[in-house]
């Protein structure tokens, strides 16, 4: 094996940094390039993503990350759930590079998720997936993950 790609597999779970935010838009513009419901905006995905890293009391941004770049992010947003009675995450934005889909490095970075849930006495994970990708439906099936009886629905005031 070449030493290239030794160094490639060589992967970190780690949170996100504001160094990272170039990298970070770059992979939410992508995601939404493929979701239906949103338009890539860059300065609109910086100015959310930063939001996040500028304030850990809103949610926490992890990557998966190798010696040279991102392949892997997820975005936790923290609220607070009256029908659980504490706080809980809202998980958006799980996205593995497409080179790096299939290795593992998905379920390992939702292990991580699930563990710092776990650690901060959060009460339930809640997230959106699109709805037209069954691939990943089941991949958070796989993992535990439930469809709820709620519906999304959202009003946009931009």
């Amino acid at each position: 094996m070449s030493e290239k790609v030794a160094t490639e597999n060589k992967i970190r779970i780690e949170p996100a940094t504001l160094e990272d935010l170039p990298e970070l838009v770059d992979m939410v513009m992508e995601l939404f390039t493929i979701e239906k419901d949103f338009e890539p905006d860059r300065i609109k995905q910086e100015r959310g993503l930063r939001s996040i890293l500028e304030q850990p009391s809103r949610g926490r941004i992890f990557v998966v990350r190798t010696d040279h770049r991102i392949i892997g992010m997820v975005n936790l947003l923290i609220t607070i759930s009256t029908a659980m009675g504490g706080f809980v995450l809202l998980m958006e934005d799980v996205s593995i590079h497409p080179d790096h889909r299939g290795q593992g490095y998905g379920t390992q970075l939702m292990g991580h998720v699930v563990d710092f849930a776990r650690k901060k006495d959060f009460l339930r994970i809640t997230l959106l997936t699109d709805e037209i990708s069954e691939e990943s439906q089941r991949f958070f099936q796989k993992l535990g993950f439930e469809h709820s009886h709620m519906i999304p629905m959202r009003l946009s005031l931009d």
